[in-house]
């Protein structure tokens, strides 16, 4: 699968400045910011430089903090709203921490309400996001292939192939294969 910051190796600066306006947008020092999301400071100065990569650990307390999905950060950072996205022109993003891939097969856009990933978790991988990038924001999760554990809040779900896991998001939430197993799955989020 294509790595999108390999195309013109611009995704980590655009990310950089969508987060550097955001945050002077709600005039927050890095210092602010550091404390409201429980980021350092450095790693925020990091980030906004582009000396690195953010992880989807990093990005999901970013977004929450700023009250938005990671989807809806990204779609600020990639092209405009278009109704016919051909694969291969779909944006691919991978953690460079946990290999996590996120394709956005649908982006989320003014108009439109929902938004759908395609996701792949390498096996013995666990991303955990400490808070909802929005409260009751409606997930709709379809196991395509491998297992997963999706954890919301204090209840666990084993999923495999063809399950489907409906929710609402409040809490923090986790999402874990096994050692032995990789999942792929597709996200709907409205």
């Amino acid at each position: 699968m294509e790595n999108l910051l390999a195309d013109d190796g611009g995704m980590d600066q655009r990310i950089a400045q969508r987060l550097r306006a955001l945050r002077v947008e709600r005039g927050w020092a890095l210092d602010e910011l550091a404390r409201r999301s429980d980021v350092s400071r450095a790693t925020l100065s990091r980030l906004e430089n582009a000396e690195v990569s953010p992880t989807a650990s990093v990005l999901g307390k970013l977004c929450a903090t700023h009250g938005m999905t990671m989807s809806r950060l990204m779609h600020m950072v990639e092209d405009s709203f278009a109704p016919l996205l051909r694969r291969d022109t779909q944006p691919v993003w991978t953690d460079p921490e946990t290999g996590f891939r996120r394709r956005s097969v649908s982006a989320p856009a003014q108009s439109l309400a929902g938004e759908v990933l395609e996701c792949e978790l390498e096996p013995g991988t666990r991303i955990t996001y400490e808070h909802p990038p929005r409260q009751g924001l409606e997930h709709h999760l379809i196991l395509t292939a491998g297992q997963l554990r999706v954890s919301i809040g204090d209840q666990s779900h084993e999923l495999l192939p063809g399950d489907c896991l409906r929710y609402q998001l409040f809490d923090a939430s986790s999402f874990e294969t096994p050692e032995h197993c990789a999942a792929k799955y597709i996200l709907l989020i409205v």
